[in-house]
């Protein structure tokens, strides 16, 4: 019995300690565990929970600067950028997506069903952004916050509504509407340059993203901020001057009202400098309200535009026998009876001139004398002095989609190519290389490459990058001197005598072609486009003009009739308001203004003419000089231009050549 109870006592103690050790193993496994634990968590997987607790307390919020603006030459804003606000939802944050859009819809006096589709669509696609209402002013978002506040709701920030937030945003501003449309261009919702100088200086332009780096509390208020510093957007001064871009702008509307056409451009360079002035379209459109605008009218047809130029081409034609000395502007050439046969084609003037002058064959746009002076300067040289003045490649000029025209070498030309090339067909060109080409013999045979931007200025207060076009004699003085005398003369008696100014000599080319159709690639005879080109004061030009009407329709169509009177309105307010000095008498004239305003005043909403206001405006319009049907007088010149037996004139017209479908060469 007693080593029983002995063995029995011992057993008990073995049992404790056993238990012991097994609590003390746990323990040792349990710290241990523990240990292991935390050195994972705090070397091993150390940076990931840095990052989350740093993801929890502080944000990244991305902004974008706002991006350059656009001015005139006399730092007027013509594009510009401001802050705005885009509302938005959390559709996971959303609780009541019925509820909530319902007091969107009544905050931006909207569709509430389209709302609540979105914010569904949203919550169904587990989308964390839902934009509702994009681009709003101050004083909008102002009127939404009070609309949008929940009494309980408690938020660090507006609007105080369940799932609803504001971002950040920029909206592009035009002051000046539809100046200069085509030029400016407009950018798209995501603040891109998609036409003109805003696309074209979009790197230039643009506002980079700036990150800020939150630091918030618990309740998500921020307390600290850091900015990551980014590089500036750049302002971009054009050479265009607002008030001369108005006064252009308005009178070519007008000429092509007056003459019922299609559409109208127009480019004003200074002659010294190369600087575009001004540089119109119409119809045109408000970048204001792009969605409302057609395609058409956006593009800048003054360089994407091709064309076949007609007579304003005799420029080239007698520009290349003078460099080669063939001939002085007061020598004769004889039109014979009026016709010239090249190739087995005939061509004909509208009526025959006899033996005059080569100034007499220019200003009454003889075809005969200009096909003979081509011919006489042969097809290299011809081809050469095109590609001198700039024709078949692109001017440079700062902005997009610029075509080099068309121009086929001498090797694919036929028989009567350089014939059809003396008086401005089988090849394209576009309204500035036109007026470059002029504005090369108004600064004395020196080239200037037209250009539009003036300079770039970085808005952090950096160095500015002035433009500075590149120069070149492309012909002598003595030509420049010679065909400005000869384009003098157009104007005085001639078929640009529309064209002349009160106070101002002017020296310019009529030109008149038949336009191409693009399917059948052949001349459409019913279709013109009808131009003048000109300069002034003529013996030292300041400026040069061109205008350029497409399908004139009615009783006058030529460019003498339709496009001289537009320059003529556009040159004699330009050369007031530039301050030029009078190099003629100043006759008292009704309609001439003495006083030119060239502040135009930015306007902030555009409204439509009534109908019968529209009605009215045309019937005024029309009824002026500028395109009436009224024949011009006849002139008494003779071959010297003193006076003598009559030279019948009239209104220049597209001249009469036997150029068949298959025969026009002008390529699309």
């Amino acid at each position: 019995m007693k080593s029983q109870k002995r063995r029995k006592k011992k057993n008990l103690k073995q049992v404790a300690f056993t238990r012991f050790m097994f609590v003390v193993a746990f323990f040792v496994l349990w710290m241990g565990g523990i240990t292991v634990r935390l050195v994972h968590l705090q070397v091993t997987q150390h940076s990931w929970h840095r990052e989350q607790s740093q993801s929890r307390r502080e944000n990244i919020r991305k902004t974008r600067m706002l991006r350059g603006s656009i001015f005139d030459r006399n730092e007027r804003a013509l594009a510009i950028s401001v802050r705005v606000k885009t509302l938005y939802a959390d559709p996971k944050e959303v609780i009541d997506a019925d509820k909530t859009g319902l007091a969107i819809a009544k905050a931006l006096k909207s569709d509430a069903k389209s709302i609540i589709a979105q914010i569904k669509e949203g919550q169904a696609s587990n989308r964390r952004y839902l934009p509702l209402a994009k681009k709003l002013d101050e004083d909008v978002v102002a009127d939404v916050n009070r609309a949008l506040d929940d009494p309980g709701v408690k938020k660090a920030d507006l609007p105080n509504y369940t799932g609803l937030y504001w971002s950040e945003d920029q909206k592009r501003k035009y002051p000046y509407e539809s100046l200069a449309a085509q030029v400016i261009g407009f950018s798209n919702s995501n603040d891109e340059g998609r036409a003109g100088i805003e696309q074209s200086q979009e790197d230039v332009l643009e506002g980079p993203v700036v990150q800020r780096l939150q630091t918030r509390d618990r309740l998500g208020r921020v307390y600290d901020e850091t900015t990551v510093e980014r590089e500036a957007p750049s302002d971009v001064m054009l050479t265009i001057n607002a008030g001369l871009q108005y006064i252009t702008d308005q009178a070519l509307e007008e000429g092509v009202r007056a003459s019922s056409s299609k559409s109208g451009m127009a480019v004003l360079l200074s002659v010294k400098t190369g600087e575009i002035l001004a540089m119109s379209n119409y119809p045109t459109f408000n970048p204001n309200t792009i969605v409302e605008s057609s395609t058409e009218h956006i593009s800048n047809k003054a360089i994407q535009s091709v064309y076949a130029p007609g007579s304003v081409f005799k420029l080239l034609t007698y520009g290349a026998g003078l460099e080669k000395k063939l001939f002085l502007p007061e020598d004769e050439i004889d039109s014979g009876n009026g016709s010239i046969e090249v190739a087995k084609h005939r061509f004909n003037d509208s009526h025959a001139v006899g033996r005059v002058s080569y100034i007499q064959a220019m200003a009454h746009s003889s075809n005969v004398c200009a096909i003979k002076t081509g011919m006489r300067v042969g097809k290299d040289d011809f081809f050469g002095m095109i590609k001198k003045m700039g024709f078949g490649a692109r001017t440079g000029v700062e902005l997009p989609a610029e075509t080099p025209g068309i121009v086929r070498s001498p090797e694919k030309w036929n028989g009567d190519s350089l014939a059809s090339m003396s008086i401005g067909y089988e090849i394209g060109v576009t309204a500035l290389q036109m007026a470059s080409a002029f504005a090369t013999i108004a600064n004395n045979g020196v080239r200037i490459q037209p250009h539009i931007i003036k300079e770039i200025r970085p808005s952090n207060g950096g160095a500015r990058i002035v433009t500075n076009p590149s120069k070149s004699q492309v012909v002598s003085q003595t030509t420049a001197t010679g065909l400005r005398k000869m384009l003098r003369q157009v104007v005085l008696t001639g078929t640009g005598r529309r064209a002349q100014l009160n106070g101002y000599s002017a020296a310019g080319k009529t030109g008149t072609a038949w336009k191409v159709n693009t399917q059948t690639k052949s001349v459409d005879s019913s279709k013109y486009i009808s131009s003048f080109i000109g300069m002034a004061p003529a013996d030292d030009p300041e400026i040069v003009l061109a205008v350029v009407m497409d399908e004139p329709k009615g009783g006058a169509r030529d460019g003498g009739m339709v496009s001289a009177p537009v320059f003529r309105d556009i040159a004699q307010q330009v050369l007031q308001a530039m301050n030029v000095n009078p190099d003629m008498p100043i006759k008292p004239a009704e309609g001439i203004a003495t006083n030119i305003s060239v502040e135009p005043a930015p306007v902030t909403r555009v409204e439509k003419p009534r109908e019968k206001e529209r009605e009215s405006q045309n019937k005024t319009k029309s009824s002026k000089p500028v395109a009436g049907p009224e024949k011009l007088k006849e002139p008494r010149d003779s071959k010297d231009g003193k006076g003598g037996s009559p030279i019948r004139s009239r209104p220049e017209r597209p001249r009469q050549t036997s150029l068949s479908a298959d025969k026009t060469k002008l390529e699309t």
